[in-house]
C-alpha cells in the first residue's frame, strides 16, 4: 500500500484530488478522516498541513506527497522530486506599498520584510548582498505594511489581486513555484512499482490536457495539403469513404492552435468537422 500525503484543504488539495479522480483512483470524499484508503488502487491518502508534508515524506511517515515547490524548498527536507505536476502555479515575490518609488533591489537594505518563507528570502538577500530584517509571520502577511509591522512583504502571488487590495505592488519575483510530487528516498521496490503505475495514469491525464480529437471529411484532391498543416502526434489517420473522391481524416490538435488550424482546414475544403474532448491519452 502506497501512502501519499496531501494538503488537507485549499487549492492544492482540490487540484490533487481532481488529478487522482481523473486517473480513476477513487478516494471517498464523505466523512474525511486523517487517513483514507482508495477503493480501487493500492493507495492511501494522508491529509496534512502543507508545511508538514516535506518532513513526513522525508522521514517515511508518507511514501510520497504533493506539495508546493515553495514549501519544499523552504523546509529543505531530504526527499526526492519525482515529478512536476504542472498545476497550482504561483510565484514568491517581494512587494512594497504602491506609492513608494522603487529604484531597485538596493531599496531593501535596512528594511523590515514580513514573510512566511524566511529561509528562501534570507538566501536570496544574502546572494545579492542585501541586509534586511526578516519578520516571520504565519498568517496574513499582506497586511503587515498597512499596520506598520514591516516595510515590505515576501509572499506567494498568484493573480496579484490580494496585493492590489492591500495597496501593494510586486517589484521582484524571487521564485516560480508549482505542485511537486516528492518521494521518500528509501521507498522499497514494491511501493516504487505501485508508484510507477500511478505515474503512468497521471501522464495519460496530463497528455490529454488542452487536446482535442478532430474528425473531418476532406477531398482527396487536397489530402496532402491538409496533412501538411496538421501537427498530429505522428501522422493523421486516413479512412476511405463511400464517395471515392472523399476520405475521413482523424487527428489530435492542441487547443492553443485549434482555431488557427481549423480555419485553414475549412479554406482547403474540409467539411463535417467533429471535435471531441480527450479524457486520457496514452503516448
Amino acid at each position: 500500500m502506497l501512502r501519499i500525503a496531501v494538503q488537507s484543504k485549499g487549492r492544492l488539495f482540490e487540484d490533487t484530488m481532481n488529478l487522482l479522480s481523473e486517473a480513476d483512483i477513487k478516494i471517498s470524499s464523505s466523512k474525511r478522516t486523517l487517513l483514507v484508503q482508495s477503493s480501487n488502487f493500492p493507495l492511501e491518502v494522508l491529509y496534512l498541513r502543507d508545511d508538514d508534508i516535506p518532513q513526513s515524506v522525508a522521514t517515511g511517515v508518507a511514501d510520497i506527497g504533493v506539495v508546493g515547490e515553495n514549501e519544499f524548498v523552504e523546509r529543505g527536507e531530504d526527499a526526492e522530486i519525482i515529478s512536476r505536476l504542472g498545476f497550482s502555479a504561483c510565484r514568491l515575490s517581494l512587494a512594497i506599498p504602491k506609492d513608494i518609488d522603487y529604484p531597485g533591489l538596493e531599496w531593501f537594505n535596512g528594511k523590515k520584510i514580513a514573510t512566511s518563507y524566511p529561509g528562501i528570502l534570507r538566501h536570496f538577500m544574502e546572494n545579492h548582498g542585501i541586509k534586511t530584517e526578516i519578520h516571520v509571520i504565519t498568517g496574513s502577511v499582506e497586511i503587515s505594511p498597512g499596520i506598520g509591522l514591516a516595510d515590505a512583504i515576501f509572499d506567494i502571488v498568484s493573480s496579484g489581486s490580494t496585493l492590489v487590495s492591500n495597496n501593494l505592488r510586486e517589484v521582484e519575483v524571487v521564485m516560480q513555484s508549482e505542485a511537486l510530487l516528492i518521494g521518500n528516498k528509501n521507498m522499497d521496490a514494491d511501493k516504487r512499482r505501485t508508484l510507477q503505475k500511478m505515474l503512468f495514469r497521471f501522464e495519460a491525464v496530463r497528455s490529454a490536457e488542452d487536446k482535442k480529437y478532430v474528425r473531418m471529411n476532406v477531398p482527396k484532391a487536397r489530402l496532402q495539403e491538409i496533412i501538411d498543416v496538421l501537427p498530429g502526434l505522428k501522422s493523421p489517420t486516413i479512412i476511405p469513404l463511400a464517395d471515392e473522391e472523399w476520405c475521413s481524416v482523424h487527428t489530435v490538435l492542441d487547443q492553443k492552435r485549434f482555431w488557427e488550424i481549423i480555419g485553414r482546414l475549412k479554406e482547403m475544403g474540409a467539411q463535417g468537422i467533429l471535435v471531441t474532448p480527450i479524457e486520457k491519452m496514452i503516448l
